[in-house]
């Protein structure tokens, strides 16, 4: 009868710290993009770059079996990979839009008038687009990242924008 007990314990906390874990882990969680400014990009011009989002999950099959729901934006940042000691003092605005396969596009983070010299930069967040459940949790997730240029960069630029999205798990 002891055993029986301490069975039905230790499996109640295993299946209790797994759900725990999963609900750390899924939730918040990032997707990241690259973005290649080339020397030929011309100043005062929106200029656009769609790269396949990669995240965690894509390793493991996508999130289309994901135990959660109400996904938003919480965070965006863009950051210059690319030459090192590179700075974003070059960019005028940025705007970055998610999608995937049978999903519309939407507007998730943006930044105008860009007078940084740091080499990263946080964006504003768009909070008006609702929930993103449909587009994370869809294969294929793509974003899409337009940008401006105050002038010419002098050498090739390799940008990185980072997305992370919070959720709740499902129960």
């Amino acid at each position: 009868m002891k055993n029986i007990f301490s069975a039905a314990i230790i499996a109640s906390a295993a299946l209790v710290s797994c759900g725990t874990v999963q609900s750390v882990i899924q939730n918040t969680f990032p997707y990241t993009a690259n973005v290649l400014v080339s020397t030929g990009v011309p100043a005062n011009k929106e200029v656009s770059s769609t790269a396949t989002a990669t995240n965690v999950q894509t390793w493991f099959g996508g999130n289309n079996n994901a135990q959660i729901k109400d996904v938003r934006i919480s965070d965006a940042k863009i950051s210059v990979v690319s030459p090192t000691g590179g700075n974003l003092s070059a960019l005028k605005s940025v705007k970055v839009y998610i999608s995937s396969t049978g999903t519309n596009e939407r507007l998730v983070a943006s930044r105008s008038d860009i007078s940084s010299s740091s080499s990263s930069l946080n964006l504003d967040l768009n909070s008006d687009n609702g929930y993103l459940d449909e587009v994370v949790k869809s294969t294929g997730v793509t974003v899409r990242t337009v940008y401006e240029l105050k002038n010419q960069t002098s050498s090739d630029m390799n940008l990185k924008v980072a997305l992370n999205f919070s959720s709740v798990p499902v129960r």
